[in-house]
This record gives C-alpha cells, structure tokens and sequence, in this order.
C-alpha cells in the first residue's frame, strides 16, 4: 500500500498545508512533501505522530477503504411520510443521516401545506421542479415557481404550501440531515 496518497488526502481534508502538518507533527515540510510523494517511509512512531494530527488511530489509517455507492436508484428511495395528508416526502440517499446533507423529493397536492417545521441547526435549500409554492420563514412569505429555487438557514420556523392547479414537487436539500427516517 503506497501511503503517500492517503496521508496527502488526510491533509487536505483537515484543510491543512505540507507546512502546517510539519510544524504540527515536528517535522519539516520538504520530509512530509517526501512522505507525500512516497520517495521515504515513515518510521511506525513518525507515522504514529502524523495521524495524531489528524485524530486517526493506525487501525482507521490502514483500514480499507470500502466503495461508497455514487448511484441510487428510485427503488433506493425511503418514503418518510405518507401522503395521506397530500404531502409526501421521498428521501433520495438512504444513510443521509450519516452524511453531511439530507436530498428529499418532496411532493405536495394542490392547496396542501408541509407541517411546520420549528426552527433548528443548518441550512435548507429547495429547487421547484413542477408548480407554484408559498414558502413561509417566520411571517415572511415568498412565492416560488418551477425552475425558482430558495435557500435559508434553518434558524426560522418554515413550512411550504402547494398554492398551484397542480400537483407541486421540490427536489429539497438539508444539512445538517433532519428529515424523518
């Protein structure tokens, strides 16, 4: 296993530079460019105080890494709610919750309305895909159309109604994850 390349891959993930990791590992940048590069081999002990660096342990470090799946499917979808109410919420990546964002389709009849959503952690995105919705954030109200879309922080109570003819869909991003599973 060539090592450079993970360890160069852990730096820049910590947002750190060849000299900032050195100067935190007591070591000098030309030796990590080295590392990096995979023209040296640490000794266990340096490789040990690199990884502190990054809050890894030498079992995670040399753990494989497993193929994360990139594609998903409409049968990989999780419906989290009924739409008995008229609106139906369809997560698109199963796991978001151990992800940094949380997608959802979210599908909504004409004249019906989301169940508020009391203010919370992070921020919210919304693409309208088909029809008209009425975004309420706290007492303020927008309209927003196919092909609009809308961002926020999450910091305001929210809710979404369908105020079209038709049926209203929006392809919904939220990080932290908090749709219900």
């Amino acid at each position: 296993m060539k090592i450079g390349e993970r360890l160069k891959r852990f730096r820049m993930i910590n947002s750190l530079t060849q000299e900032e990791l050195a100067s935190r590992a007591d070591l000098t940048k030309g030796y990590i460019s080295q590392l990096e590069n995979d023209t040296t081999s640490p000794s266990i002990a340096t490789l040990k105080d690199i990884l502190d660096v990054f809050g890894v342990s030498m079992q995670e470090f040399f753990s494989e890494v497993r193929d994360e799946e990139i594609v998903f499917g409409a049968d990989s979808r999780v419906q989290s709610s009924d739409d008995d109410d008229g609106v139906r919420v369809e997560l698109l990546v199963p796991g978001a919750q151990n992800r940094e964002m949380d997608p959802a389709l979210v599908t909504i009849a004409p004249g019906e309305e989301m169940e508020e959503q009391p203010f919370h952690e992070g921020e919210e995105f919304g693409y309208v895909l088909l029809g008209k919705i009425q975004l309420k954030l706290d007492d303020k109200v927008y309209t927003v159309k196919k092909d609009e879309c809308f961002y926020f922080t999450s910091d305001k109570r929210h809710t979404i109604k369908n105020i079209g003819k038709g049926m209203a869909k929006i392809l919904w991003v939220v990080t932290p994850p908090t749709f219900d599973y």
